[in-house]
C-alpha cells in the first residue's frame, strides 16, 4: 500500500507529521508518523472494525453477526479465533435431485 504521505507529495500538498484521518464517526481510518510507521482500518456501517493492517505487515480481520459482536477473528500470526462465514455454507455438500448427484459451490 502507498503512505499518504507519498501521495500528499506527489500532489504537491503541504502535510506535516503524524498524519490522522478520522471517519464521520471520529473513528481512525489512517494514522501516519515521521517514522514512516502507518496503520490503516475499515469498519463497517456500525463504526464496528473489520480489518486493519500496518506497516509491519501485520493484519487482522473480523467478522460479525448482526449485532456486531465478533464471531471469528484471524490476524497474520495465524491466530484464528471463532466461526468464519464460509465455515457456515453448505459448499461441498452434495445434494440428489431426481438420481443425480450436484456437489454445491457458494457464489
Amino acid at each position: 500500500m502507498k503512505k499518504i504521505s507519498e501521495i500528499y507529495k506527489e500532489l504537491g500538498i503541504d502535510f506535516s507529521f503524524p498524519i490522522e484521518i478520522k471517519d464521520d464517526r471520529r473513528k481512525w481510518t489512517y494514522s501516519e508518523d515521521s517514522d514512516g510507521y502507518w496503520e490503516r482500518w475499515e469498519r463497517d456501517a456500525n463504526g464496528n472494525r473489520n480489518y486493519h493492517e500496518d506497516s509491519t505487515g501485520f493484519w487482522a480481520r473480523w467478522e460479525r453477526d448482526a449485532n456486531g459482536k465478533p464471531t471469528f477473528y484471524e490476524n497474520s500470526y495465524g491466530t484464528k479465533e471463532g466461526t468464519p462465514r464460509s465455515a457456515n455454507t453448505c459448499e461441498g455438500k452434495v445434494v440428489e435431485v431426481d438420481g443425480i448427484k450436484y456437489k454445491l459451490t457458494a457464489l
